[in-house]
């Protein structure tokens, strides 16, 4: 059998799919591969091992003749046509559940990063133009503890950040597809989460539903001194709606793991503001997580080309 691998992926971990004589053919560069690479390689392969900068559409995957299998190193799928996989019988598996804790860390450091403005206060000290010991109005930030936290989606990543909520003794307030029954927090609709929020945080799915569902309606609906976070999908955010916000100061403020288009340039717009803190869709990236993502694609992987059922699959 043959496995097409989209991207550097750790070693140990090819190996493993080497086993029983699996042939690989595998991308090794940093940047995405382009697609015409994918389509001169994947016309007889068994399987496909990608992330989510590699779109595997219609065109890849009706001359991948012999594909039974795509296993995605990622919680999201939307670089996937889907409908088009499971119209040819071709598995699709996922890696979720695995990296919830650890997304939910990073989304509450950066709620306190904005907030305290560590960042700043960090460029500060590296630039020499810390001057002054202590005095009363320097770098005022804003409280976490005690404020309200409007999370949408409250799926596995929006339960994480809600129980780290309850121990800065916040009021969760939540939209989401349905009520939960399982938490402890107030659901409300997208429109009050909005105007109550101290601090909002996007965790869902990108889908038509969700594409630019942050946008100008919903940024003046925030108030004036709340801070917006994601962690989620890029494309959620309208991020040209969100320059104007910050520039208008209709919000205090955001914190970005996702962008819009990835890597964002380095002259975008948003790069400007100093109450923006930024991370390089790091949401997963510990050790552990990582390793525990690549162990299940590879397995997803290995039991698609077995025709077996997927550890999680679509």
């Amino acid at each position: 059998m043959k496995v097409l691998i989209t991207f550097r992926f750790f070693d140990e971990w090819v190996n493993r799919i080497r086993e029983n004589g699996i042939e690989i053919i595998q991308w090794k560069e940093e940047k995405a591969p382009p697609k015409k690479w994918i389509m001169d390689n994947v016309t007889d392969v068994d399987g496909i091992l990608c992330t989510l900068n590699t779109r595997i559409d219609k065109d890849i995957i009706s001359i991948a003749k012999k594909l039974k299998v795509i296993s995605t190193y990622s919680v999201g799928f939307d670089h996937i046509d889907v409908k088009e996989a499971k119209s040819k019988g071709i598995k699709i598996g996922y890696t979720p559940e695995v990296l919830t804790e650890t997304t939910a860390d990073l989304i509450f450091g950066l709620i306190l990063a904005v907030a305290r403005r560590i960042v700043e206060g960090d460029k500060l000290i590296r630039e020499g133009k810390w001057m002054i010991p202590w005095q009363p109005d320097f770098l005022l930030g804003y409280d976490v503890y005690g404020k309200t936290l409007g999370i949408i989606g409250m799926g596995r990543i929006g339960k994480a950040v809600y129980r780290r909520a309850k121990g800065f003794n916040m009021h969760v307030i939540y939209y989401s597809r349905s009520k939960k029954y399982d938490i402890e927090a107030e659901y409300v609709s997208l429109d009050e989460l909005l105007q109550r929020s101290d601090f909002v945080v996007v965790t869902v799915d990108l889908n038509e539903s969700t594409y630019h569902m942050i946008n100008e309606k919903a940024l003046k609906m925030m108030k004036r001194n709340a801070f917006l976070i994601n962690a989620s999908r890029g494309r959620t955010v309208d991020e040209k709606a969100l320059v104007k916000a910050l520039e208008e100061k209709w919000i205090a403020g955001a914190a970005l793991d996702v962008f819009e288009e990835e890597p964002i340039n380095k002259d975008h717009p948003l790069l400007k503001f100093n109450n923006v803190v930024v991370t390089p869709h790091i949401g997963s990236a510990t050790f552990e997580t990582r390793h525990k993502m690549a162990e299940i694609a590879v397995e997803n992987l290995k039991r698609g080309l077995r025709g077996e059922k997927l550890v999680y699959e679509l």
